[in-house]
């Protein structure tokens, strides 16, 4: 009996485990794609006030306050030309 116990507790805690895993999971990739859209914001505010697109992201930090954190995320910010939307990728460190 003792060990069918021990058995519901591990697969209750497995389970629960799991659980978390899966909540960090979407988190984490939640704020991945809250920090593309952010960037795409940026740079169409930048595209509507000034007539261009915001040439790196330095631009964008120095002009509109743009920060994110470094250690969790990597940014592609691949400009083409001035009128035409960047292609940004963000990917999780």
């Amino acid at each position: 009996m003792k060990i069918g116990r021990l058995l519901v507790i591990l697969a209750v805690l497995g389970c629960f485990l799991g659980a978390v895993d899966r909540l960090e999971e979407n988190r984490r990739a939640e704020g991945r794609q809250q920090l593309e859209t952010l960037l795409r914001r940026t740079a169409v505010s930048c595209y509507a006030a000034e007539g261009f697109y915001p040439p790196d992201l330095a631009y964008m930090q120095e002009h509109y306050g743009l920060s994110y954190d470094r250690e969790a995320y990597i940014v592609h910010y691949r400009w083409v030309a001035s009128n035409w939307l960047p292609d940004i990728t963000v990917l999780e460190r």
